[in-house]
């Protein structure tokens, strides 16, 4: 049992906001499993009870989906029906089988065994995306094996306020939980991309990761709060730092409201510069929030997790175009920009690929898989010209980094349509085509790749790392991901400077934007689009709205004299205190 001193733990804060509650602690290891010897002549039956198992637990799964999507929707509902797959796949049910027959072991132990070994293959992995998915193998694993020993699932009734605090936490747990009163998630593992994280993001629910050893530490009841703006889990609060966040958490509520209020206004600086700040979109569920916040348009919407949804399925050409045209219609009159499916690396499709890859993040991803497998992507670009009719739709290719890639992409849609045209379907053919610049190589020939395409959308947050040989994501080199650093800056310059000669729109789709510091200092440097998370587009565009465009291209000069991004950093903070002292002091930097 720990001791009721306030102790403060730092994790990862992968969804926003503050909750204060009690906690209730969740070890999510499993059912214990023993291993039990078979006779030979019982093997058969062994086998059969191995089949009953996986219709019992697929039943449970089906049961668990259809509550999902009654209460959730039927986006976040999907995330069960990979898990149902999994309870179909025959290389998976198959190992399982073959270990019964061939060890003469119990079911569960079989069940037991496979998923560990399969599971010690995904930690091994370098790819971290990789990694997460075991998750969903994990999940599976303690269904079957619940249906298996017999036990049965139940929904807890739980009272209010209540935050979960586990050592891991699955998809159905999540969504399970989040239908409760749960209003807080503090867990050991996890990270950004999981659906896990995605889950508490949409269900806006403030989640810490990453809090190794956690479960030790605390008890049921035990009073926390979960800080997921800063990654903290405090524990056993005393009464002056519940007080104060108490008081933090009542701004954070009164500062959203506030800033909802400046929907209506127009994104533009004190002399008048506009400025689009459009919306970055992961799950179809959010273009909700494209006119809630503000958004002029979407900037950005990551198709891939269309895929991840419906995995090891593929999507089908008219869900394709359904989700297409929510897109496009929620972000009338402005346009609403698709990117391709960006998989491999750290969405790695692996049924997609022919071979292992020892570095699927500089490996076939992005435009490189799509004209690798175009058959594969045959249907997306199909659906992506039909939705076309819809409205403002714009066709975006992430990983680009040669004209030839343009050239090849442009010859394959050209094929397409020629197909439709052929078989009398209806399509849009003037559909906007731009590139991501998120690879160095694609950022130093823009000038020329601008010749090629109608737009461009900067995508920093691979542009650092691949610039500055730096994974955002490992801690032994996080202070080497500098977003100020100077060869960025000369970059984004250059980009920006490309784009406008050329006559053709920029935008940035990066977390760089997110910052408003960031987001003022990148309208300096030229910039009149920047895309975001719906939620960060009141804040910036408050900061916005006071500014002046020509201070901050002052700014933007001065600060691309600098030679460190320390010194770059420093200047900034300076001129922001001097020149928007209010918008700091909100902020509380």
């Amino acid at each position: 049992m720990a001791d009721t001193e306030m102790r403060i733990l730092e994790g990862m804060g992968v969804s926003g906001g503050i909750a204060i509650g009690r906690a209730v602690c969740l070890e999510t290891r499993g059912p214990e499993v023993f291993r039990l010897h078979i006779p030979e002549t019982q093997v058969d039956n062994e086998v059969s009870r191995l089949r009953e198992g996986v219709e019992h637990a697929r039943g449970e799964l089906k049961r668990l989906r259809h509550r999902a999507e009654e209460d959730l929707g039927n986006d976040l509902a999907a995330i069960f029906d990979a898990h149902i797959l999994l309870l179909s796949d025959a290389k998976f049910l198959g190992r399982v089988e073959e270990r019964i027959r061939n060890h003469q072991v119990n079911a569960e132990w079989a069940v037991h065994k496979t998923a560990e070994e399969l599971d010690n293959r995904f930690a091994h992995m370098d790819d971290p995306y990789i990694r997460e998915r075991s998750e969903d193998l994990t999940d599976v694993s303690r269904h079957l094996l619940r249906s298996l020993q017999g036990i049965a699932h139940h929904d807890l009734e739980l009272p209010s306020d209540i935050v979960i605090v586990a050592d891991d936490l699955t998809p159905s747990d999540a969504i399970r939980l989040g239908r409760e009163r749960v209003i807080g998630f503090a867990i050991e593992t996890g990270g950004r991309t999981s659906h896990t994280t995605i889950i508490a993001r949409s269900l806006n629910i403030p989640a810490v990761a990453g809090l190794v050893g956690v479960m030790g530490q605390l008890s049921d009841e035990a009073p926390v709060i979960v800080d997921g703006e800063t990654g903290r889990l405090i524990l056993h609060p005393t009464r002056e730092v519940l007080r104060q966040y108490m008081r933090k958490k009542a701004e954070l509520e009164r500062r959203g409201r506030d800033l909802l209020a400046t929907r209506e206004l127009a994104a533009e600086t004190r002399d008048g510069v506009r400025v689009a700040l459009m919306a970055n979109i992961d799950l179809p569920e959010e273009v909700e929030e494209v006119p809630i916040f503000g958004a002029a348009g979407i900037g950005l919407y990551r198709s891939e997790f269309l895929y991840i949804e419906k995995s090891p399925q593929m999507p089908t050409e008219e869900e394709h175009v359904e989700i297409y045209r929510r897109m496009v219609e929620a972000a009338a009159p402005n346009p609403a920009i698709i990117r391709t499916y960006d998989l491999g690396g750290r969405k790695l499709a692996r049924e997609m690929m022919a071979t292992q890859e020892e570095n699927p993040v500089l490996g076939l991803r992005g435009i490189r898989l799509t004209l690798a497998r175009p058959e594969v992507f045959r249907r997306q670009i199909r659906a992506l010209y039909r939705a076309g009719l819809h409205g403002d739709l714009w066709v975006m290719l992430p990983m680009v980094s040669t004209v030839e890639e343009v050239r090849q992409f442009r010859a394959f849609a050209d094929g397409v349509m020629a197909e439709m045209e052929r078989e009398g379907v209806a399509f849009r053919r003037d559909v906007r085509l731009g590139v991501m610049i998120e690879v160095p190589a694609a950022a130093i020939i823009a000038d020329i790749l601008a010749r090629e395409v109608d737009f461009f959308s900067i995508g920093t947050n691979d542009l650092i790392q691949y610039s500055l040989a730096v994974d955002r994501n490992n801690e032994h080199v996080a202070s080497l991901y500098q977003p100020l650093h100077p060869a960025i800056l000369r970059m984004l310059r250059f980009v920006i400077d490309s784009g406008r000669a050329a006559g053709i729109e920029v935008s940035l789709c990066g977390e760089m934007g997110a910052d408003p510091r960031f987001a003022l200092l990148l309208v300096g440097l030229g910039l009149r689009r920047i895309s975001m998370s719906p939620r960060q587009i009141p804040e910036v565009k408050t900061w916005l709205r006071e500014a002046s465009a020509a201070d901050l291209a002052e700014l933007a000069g001065r600060c691309m004299e600098h030679s460190t991004a320390a010194e770059v950093q420093r200047h900034m903070d300076s001129f922001f205190e001097c020149s928007l002292p209010s918008r700091v002091s909100a902020s509380g930097a």
